[in-house]
Parts: structure tokens; sequence; C-alpha cells
């Protein structure tokens, strides 16, 4: 089969992340079953025209925002009724396959959306009135492409197709995967921080609410006096900054310590060493994070926001919270890390599920829903 994947960016984007992990299992694992893969992404600054990664051809057309207009001349001048199998990968804006895109007959076509964007037009501060320009147009351009059928890797981002007029028996969700993540051995094996330790691992971004979690620390300490807060991620922007001045004023800024990015063994030091791991995020595809802390060791304590609530089970692997507020967060650590009967049976079971989460499962789930 040949295989054309529309996206964003690729792995070797200054700004990659997890979608671009993902992508990139899934089309390894395609290559490695014969088929055969092209990327159309965007270029960047200093990038080749065309490369292969692993036997996948990577085409680059446009930039950052041009891509959306300018792969559809490319598609049309090269690529046109070459692919069995067209891939559009929605982040934040789509393709238009159903309409820009035309393709041989026996072609199929499929979404792959890892959440949507809605309220966090809100949060990372976009100039008005583009908030709101872009918070109403994501579901008009949703609408448009509503019979197609689409590959999530969440409940939550189905749920949120289903309100956009997208049929169930058209979503297929896959599992999500850890890539270059091995689970520890035993939870006997690793050595946990002296102090209680919190930890956040995300990059400081308004729609992560990382204030929240410095919040939320700050109430529970009032309970646990000796608990420190770590935060690990990128540390630029103006949010941080406000991060930083708060810290900065708090009567606990001693016991809080930020760490900005750190090395990929330094980051799975901080999973394993630390009691638990905080997010606040606005909305996930998946809390990729949290599986990655409970796959060392580490339960996680969230809010209930689509994704966060499809990577903990509440009660079982971690505790989601009853409000998305600083004070609702505090109460759920506090009383993991006050009982350390339920805080080593939410650790134990966090790590087992974790094992489930791999990238061979999310392969075995992708061949299903394009049928291959």
């Amino acid at each position: 089969m040949k295989v054309l994947w529309l996206s964003w960016k690729d792995r070797t984007h200054p700004e990659a992340g997890g979608a671009e992990v993902v992508k990139d299992e899934l089309c390894k694992r395609l290559i490695a079953d014969g088929h055969q893969v092209t990327q159309l992404v965007g270029g960047y600054p200093g990038a080749e025209g065309e490369v292969n990664h692993d036997g996948i051809r990577v085409i680059r057309v446009g930039g950052f925002y041009t891509v959306y207009f300018l792969a559809p001349f490319y598609y049309f001048r090269h690529l046109r009724n070459w692919a069995d199998i067209i891939i559009e990968e929605v982040n934040t804006a789509p393709f238009g396959t159903p309409y820009l895109y035309p393709k041989k007959q026996s072609t199929k076509r499929f979404l792959f959306i890892h959440q949507l964007t809605r309220e966090i037009w809100f949060y990372e501060k976009i100039p008005f009135p583009f908030t709101y320009f872009f918070y109403y147009l994501e579901p008009v351009l949703l609408w448009l492409q509503r019979t197609m059928q689409v590959i999530t890797i969440s409940e939550s981002t189905k749920n949120d197709l289903k309100q956009y007029g997208f049929q169930d028996i058209n979503i297929h969700i896959i599992s999500e995967g850890l890539k270059d993540v091995t689970p520890i051995s035993s939870l006997d094996a690793i050595q946990k921080y002296d102090r209680p330790t919190l930890l956040s691992f995300s990059a400081m971004r308004p729609m992560k609410r990382t204030l929240d979690i410095i919040k939320a620390f700050e109430i529970a300490k009032q309970s646990i006096p000796d608990l420190q807060l770590l935060i690990a991620g990128d540390d630029s922007g103006a949010y941080v900054t406000e991060c930083k001045t708060y810290i900065a004023s708090s009567p606990h800024k001693n016991d809080i310590t930020v760490l900005g990015r750190v090395s990929q063994k330094k980051k799975f030091e901080l999973m394993q060493k630390s009691h638990l791991h905080a997010s606040c995020a606005i909305r996930e595809g998946w809390g990729l994070t949290i599986t990655e802390a409970n796959s060392q060791g580490t339960p996680a304590v969230a809010y209930d926001t689509p994704g966060l609530r499809d990577s903990i089970r509440s009660g079982v692997t971690g505790v989601l919270t009853r409000e998305s507020t600083p004070a609702s967060l505090a109460d759920a650590m506090v009383s993991i890390l006050k009982d350390p009967e339920q805080y080593a049976t939410l650790r134990r079971r966090a790590w087992e599920w974790s094992h489930d989460i791999t990238f061979d499962q999310s392969y075995t789930d992708f061949k299903k829903a394009l049928t291959i």
C-alpha cells in the first residue's frame, strides 16, 4: 500500500512534539510491513526540500503556515493518484482533503486528530478578536469534514468530534504509546526523595496552568510542611515570567525549584524519585507525561479535563479532582500522600497499566482502523 500523510510538521522540526513522535512510530511500522510512506509537511529555515528518514520519504513545502496553501499544489502536480491511503493530520488547522486533494476512486481517506483546540485559544493569550475567530472557526471546519473516517487517541477527543457531526461508527480510537521509555523493572527498585515531592513536568504555558499547580502546592504545604515542588520543562515566554514572579513572592519559594528543560536521563530520574506528578492542562489528546511518570513508579493527580481523564483511571491509577481549582488539587494531593496504603495501591496499578500503553498496540489498532 502507498500511504500519504499530510501534516503540519515532521519529527525534525524545531517545534516538533508528541504528535510527530506518534506519526513516525506508526510510519516506521508501516515501512517495516512493506508499505510505502510519504509525508507531505511544512518546512522550516535550513531544512531540505526532501529527505528520507528510516525509509519514510519526507517532502517539505512552504512553512509554518503556508504549507496549508502550497501542499495542494504540490500534491496536484506530483502525488495525485499515487496514494492508496491519504491521512490528513489535523493540528488546529485542516488541510481540507475532501475539497482540495482529488484522488483515484480506490483511495481511502482518514483524518488523524489528537485533540481539538477549542478553549486553548483563550489561555494562550491570542489577541482579540482572533481568539473568538479561531474558537468559532474550528467547529465549522470540522463540520465540513464530518463524513470522513477519523483516527484519534482518546475517548475525550471522540466525544468532542461527535458534538460536531462525526458518527460514532466512523471514529477509531488507537492506543497511545511510549517512545524511549521502559517501565521500571520493579517498584522496589526505586528510592523516592527523602521529602514528599510533587513534580510538574510540562512546558510552562498558560494552557498547562502551571500557576494552578504552584498555588495548590502552597495550600498542600499547610498539611504537609516538608512538601517540595519541582517544575521541569520549557521555561521561556511571558507566562514563565509570571510564574517566576509569583514564586519569588511565595512564602514557600525555597521549596520550589524551576529546572527548565532537562535531559532524558534527568527526566526519568525526576519521575522515579518524585512521589506525585501533577497536571492541570486545559485539554490534551492524552496526558502522555502522566503515563510516562506511571511507568517510572509515580502516580498522578490532575484536573478532570479532556485527555487527562483518559490517561488516569480515577481512584485506580491516580486521582482526578472534583473541581478544576488549586484547592481541589491540593485536597487530592494531601489525601493521597497522607494515606500510605492508598498511595501504594495507586502507584502499583498505575505502573501496571503503563505496560499496556505501547506503540506496538497502537500500530495494531491503527492497522485495524485502516483495514490493511
